[in-house]
């Protein structure tokens, strides 16, 4: 489940109803449920996969955008970023990748890909789209001044680096929702475990049982 701000548990609802389901923060008991990822989401996923090169759930793939996807709607509720770009980062930014290690042009090959997919898989506005792809296309060169969605989304990966052994250092972080210690050690902390969102199994690999026995697709 994703954990977001009482304040905008409602406002995710309506935006993107099939998001995962959503907990408030935890300064309050209130739950709010919004649908799982329905179909368009298991095809998007799919769509991606079949594109995959590396290890499914190696240190830059599934398992790596669940939680960049989790820790983008726990920003979001702080930075107002624009949520519909968080997620679709998530599931982007390394789908490209040709390997593990040096690969600078991964982001850009990934925004390339969110363009093919885009209209048949997913829908966007363009003023949106121009954020994801300027996200996907430099997360990796170590900036932080740009608009607080694109902000949003490199500090969303940036706080996923506990999983190849990196503490996030609050100097290459962009936003102050990101570089709260709080925020850092949860999220490193999930990193260093490999933590597994609930979602990914059941309905990103829901459909698919071949990832049990440990194959790449």
């Amino acid at each position: 489940m994703a954990v977001v701000g009482c304040r905008d548990r409602i406002a995710i609802a309506l935006l993107c109803p099939y998001l995962l389901p959503v907990v408030c923060c935890g300064l309050c008991s209130k739950v709010l449920t919004v649908s799982s990822f329905a179909v368009l989401r298991a095809e998007l996923i799919n769509a991606i996969r079949s594109r995959y090169s590396l290890h499914w759930r190696g240190i830059h793939g599934v398992t790596h955008w669940a939680r960049v996807l989790e820790n983008g709607l726990r920003l979001s509720s702080v930075t107002g970023a624009g949520i519909e770009v968080v997620r679709l980062f998530a599931v982007f930014h390394d789908s490209r990748r040709l390997n593990d290690d040096h690969d600078p042009d991964h982001g850009r090959r990934g925004a390339d890909l969110a363009a093919q997919l885009r209209g048949t898989h997913f829908q966007i506005a363009n003023e949106d789209f121009e954020l994801l792809r300027i996200a996907c296309a430099d997360h990796t060169a170590g900036k932080t001044a740009a608009d607080i969605t694109i902000q949003t989304c490199w500090d969303a990966d940036r706080l996923d680096l506990g999983r190849v052994g990196i503490l996030p250092n609050p100097k290459h972080l962009c936003t102050d929702a990101a570089k709260d210690p709080a925020i850092i050690s949860w999220a490193y902390e999930r990193s260093i475990r490999n933590f597994t969102p609930g979602f990914v199994k059941t309905d990103w690999e829901g459909w698919d049982n071949d990832l049990e026995q440990g194959t790449r697709r």
